[in-house]
């Protein structure tokens, strides 16, 4: 496949697994056509034309050809230089590497990861929170995750990469889709009944049966085991973490339980607050579940695939050469 058919692939298949649903995604690509109309002629070369096309700011090619043939992908949850420069060293000894991937993003897909928090207020508003209540609740905390990635030196790894000659990519709202995705359904189906009917769920799917035995599996932050669920919300997309206003409304909502990959202590303590139990999932496990389900689909179009830096890579199609589910 050629690169630009592998950025193109990856990002239909997060819209296709995207909470807003299609409707909301191209209500989404029609608000950026309107920004640039709305834009001041001068300022119109600032404006990333792929937002257009593509609706995850996050998710981008951030050096290379787009016509290169690609074969072999080194593939890994965060990829900076020191993971640029082994495959470089693979690639050397004679392993197929023709692109890096990272999951999480770098570069400009690093620099505007907060465009794509607004997939939040959807989610909000699926669980029950009026709409303009949660626009309000994100409209804070984007603009600080936006301020809080001005002063990160974005293109360390971009340049790493760059200047072996290895193109770059970062595949991340596409993935985290996928597992969000796959977890509400799996919930839908059973029904549990329990904060530790929850946790057993997630216990049987093989990449947090991994994490937990690596000491990284599902961990209860908040409430009790033997506490009812209530409602569920999944709650693993939209770039990062969103605000710990938004607890207070999901409980009015009805939440009685978040699965959420990773939540920081101010957070927990909202959750807590408004008697929402949390239970972590796990970032890696979480993230290689995302990624594992677009591999999948991209081992079947041929491509070979080589995972480190923190991704538990399983198969869930035959035709995979990783270990198989």
């Amino acid at each position: 496949m050629k690169l630009q058919e592998i950025y193109q692939l990856v990002v239909s298949l997060g819209i296709a697994a995207d909470p807003r649903g299609p409707e909301g995604v191209q209500q989404y690509l029609k608000q950026q056509e309107q920004y640039i109309v709305d834009l001041k002629p001068e300022n119109r070369w600032e404006f990333d034309q792929e937002r257009l096309v593509n609706p995850f700011s996050d998710t981008r090619i951030l050096w290379g050809d787009p016509e290169k043939e690609v074969k072999g992908v080194f593939v890994g949850i965060d990829m900076e230089v020191g993971e640029v420069l082994l495959a470089d060293r693979l690639a050397a000894k004679g392993q197929p590497v023709d692109l890096v991937m990272s999951h999480h993003p770098e570069g400009c897909a690093l620099a505007a990861l907060h465009h794509v928090m607004h997939v939040q207020e959807d989610m909000l508003y699926r669980m029950g929170v009026p709409v303009n209540v949660a626009e309000g609740i994100m409209a804070g905390r984007i603009n600080e995750v936006k301020r809080g990635l001005a002063p990160v030196n974005h293109y360390r790894a971009v340049d790493a990469a760059r200047l072996l000659g290895l193109p770059f990519m970062c595949v991340h709202t596409p993935a985290d889709n996928h597992v969000n995705t796959y977890l509400e359904k799996r919930i839908a189906e059973r029904q549990p009944v329990l904060v530790s009917d929850v946790i057993k769920l997630l216990l049987e799917i093989p990449e947090y049966q991994v994490a937990a035995s690596r000491q990284a599996g599902p961990v209860l932050f908040a409430g009790k085991q033997s506490a009812r669920c209530g409602k569920v919300m999944v709650d693993m997309t939209g770039g990062t973490s969103g605000s710990e206003d938004a607890y207070a409304r999901l409980s009015q909502a009805g939440v009685g339980t978040v699965v959420v990959m990773h939540m920081g202590e101010k957070h927990r303590k909202e959750a807590e607050k408004h008697h929402i139990n949390v239970i972590v999932a796990g970032h890696m496990a979480s993230d290689s579940l995302g990624m594992n389900l677009v591999l999948d689909v991209l081992e079947q179009r041929g491509l070979e695939i080589s995972p480190c830096a923190g991704l538990i890579r399983l198969c869930r199609n035959s035709e995979g050469k990783g270990h198989k589910i």
